[in-house]
């Protein structure tokens, strides 16, 4: 059966630590340089990778996550290809699944993403649109966990724009037990998607919160999270945006109003001195870089997962029999 990842919908909390637990295992293999070496579970593999949209951490963690694993990359410029424009979406989908064996895409459209899932015979993963990142926000949750700060109480607040970065944690929030709050402005314009935040809320696995007050949001906050105030394809608003959303800022004064030794993220790219000032982004706090890294780690067990299942149900059926004689043993 093809597996696409388009966000979270067809993952439930289990398979959500699963993927965790084989992200530590991919992670901890990058670091043993033999067992890396002899690890390429996407052996003679293809991705066709397709960016209507600029990308550093996207593109370069799984160009050289496919390429660690043994696979190879394709690098499309949306432009070049002309993603609903020169070719129709179905058309592209049909033909790379011809030379391919999966498609990551970064595009401006949710819909064209669906349409590439709903056309293509392989698996079709989403590297980001105007609607969601949920890639982002497997690198930020595994971040939490491999840290040891994930648990079904953990305050994560939000603090800005109800964008894309915002609406995939409203949808993890839909499966993974946590307490998340976005504060954000009161204007309808810089709320999250509402059909999100409505199917996320039939769950009931999180508590979710919808704030105005970025300090009463803040208060006993074990994650502050912040991402840019202008998102690409906002550029006019730039002016419109800076003005509303000042007090939005992730600053010293507002870690304050968390818990003591609570952590800060970014999804980066980062404005320093907008949405967070630079002696929070760069202080002891900080695990931004940390969150960053973990996008290559995370995404190379997503793409096992899609690509190689047998791979992956190998590890865990093997993880769940050690943690079984180790319990006999003890």
């Amino acid at each position: 059966m093809k597996r696409d990842f388009l966000g979270f919908s067809q993952l439930d909390a289990a398979k959500i630590i699963e993927l965790f637990d084989f992200s530590l295992f991919i992670k901890k293999q990058r670091r043993e340089t033999a067992s890396a070496a002899a690890y390429k579970p996407l052996a003679g593999k293809t991705v066709a990778m397709i960016f209507n949209k600029p990308s550093l951490r996207t593109r370069v963690s799984f160009e050289i996550g496919i390429h660690e694993l043994g696979g190879y990359a394709v690098n499309l410029e949306g432009k070049s290809i002309g993603v609903n424009s020169r070719e129709a979406v179905e058309d592209i989908a049909q033909l790379l699944s011809r030379y391919n064996n999966a498609v990551v895409a970064r595009l401006h459209e949710h819909s064209i993403i669906e349409s590439l899932a709903e056309h293509a015979s392989i698996p079709v993963i989403n590297a980001l649109t105007d609607l969601s990142h949920p890639c982002q926000i497997l690198a930020d949750a595994f971040t939490l966990y491999e840290k040891g700060l994930w648990h079904d109480r953990v305050k994560v607040v939000f603090v800005g724009d109800g964008n894309n970065v915002a609406n995939s944690w409203i949808e993890l929030a839909g499966k993974l037990p946590f307490h998340f709050v976005l504060a954000c402005p009161e204007m309808q314009e810089f709320q999250p998607d509402p059909s999100i935040l409505e199917e996320a809320g039939k769950n009931s696995a999180s508590v979710i919160e919808i704030m105005h007050d970025p300090v009463t949001a803040a208060k006993d906050a074990d994650v502050l999270y912040t991402d840019v105030w202008t998102s690409m394809g906002q550029e006019a608003e730039t002016d419109k945006r800076l003005d509303i959303f000042k007090p939005y800022q992730i600053n010293r004064q507002l870690l304050e109003s968390a818990k003591p030794g609570a952590v800060v993220m970014h999804c980066m790219p980062a404005h320093r001195g907008q949405e967070i000032t630079a002696d929070v982004m760069d202080g002891p706090q900080s695990i931004v870089l940390d969150e960053a890294e973990n996008r290559l780690h995370v995404q190379k067990a997503l793409l096992v997962k899609l690509l190689n299942h047998e791979e992956y149900r190998k590890f865990h059926l093997t993880h769940r029999l050690r943690n079984v004689a180790s319990k006999l043993t003890r």
